[in-house]
């Protein structure tokens, strides 16, 4: 079960939606609020979290997006708009992925503004993207809705897993974008990323590396390889 795994809501603007995101937590055994962009709750939110204040009394607060994931190890988000430098994974897929992860792993749920969703800036604080199926493109789901149908298939499938699933856990989030970060430099130093294309390329290298989860052997290697002077100018 992944009770442990936080909730992240980034701008949310009604209070009641927090609330109701509280309750649906609580009904698919989730804990751990994580609230970034405001610095408090308003009693509307306790109106509609009903039997979980308990949630909203120990919910953090984080200025930051950087702040509220950098001990987090892989980050799902969720986000209807589909972006050309980012893959998306489907629901489902995004779903076994998540239970997959051994239960001691720190895996973050992220969820956007009611309006705005997730900016592009944002979604590079995630691992991997999804979206949850609907008929129409509009209107997109009320964000308790969208929280409460992603936790609720995640409640719905780990009933039936085995007690221990075997795989190496990632190292944090902060230290794998770090290492993403390090990658990015030698790449420009070598002019692989220029002016010109370093805005798309750089969310595409994020992107890739992002979904690799990086575990403590996957960084070794990648830092060994990117710190061989690696020629990566066209041959003739």
């Amino acid at each position: 079960m992944k009770s442990r795994s936080p909730i992240i809501l980034v701008r949310p603007e009604h209070p009641a939606n927090i609330g109701f995101v509280a309750r649906n937590m609580k009904n698919t055994g989730f804990g751990q609020l994580r609230l970034v962009g405001i610095s408090g709750l308003e009693e509307e939110c306790y109106r509609t979290a009903v039997h979980a204040r308990e949630i909203l009394g120990s919910a953090q607060f984080y200025s930051q997006l950087a702040e509220a994931t950098a001990d987090l190890e892989v980050v799902f988000a969720a986000t209807s708009k589909r972006r050309k430098t980012y893959s998306h994974l489907s629901f489902e897929d995004a779903v076994e992925r998540i239970i997959n992860f051994p239960d001691p792993a720190m895996v973050g749920l992220l969820f956007g503004n009611e309006r705005t969703g997730l900016t592009s800036e944002e979604l590079k604080y995630s691992n991997y993207r999804f979206a949850i199926p609907q008929a129409t493109r509009q209107p997109s789901y009320n964000l308790a809705a969208a929280v409460l149908i992603t936790l609720f298939r995640i409640y719905t499938r780990t009933q039936h897993l085995p007690d221990e699933l075997e795989r190496e856990r990632p190292i944090t989030l902060d230290e794998q974008r770090d290492t993403i970060r390090i990658i990015l430099c030698k790449l420009e130093k070598k002019g692989f990323i220029h002016k010109t294309n370093k805005k798309h390329t750089t969310e595409m290298i994020s992107d890739l590396f992002g979904r690799l989860c990086m575990t403590e052997k996957d960084r070794r290697l990648l830092l060994a390889l990117f710190s061989k002077g690696i020629d990566l100018r066209k041959k003739e």
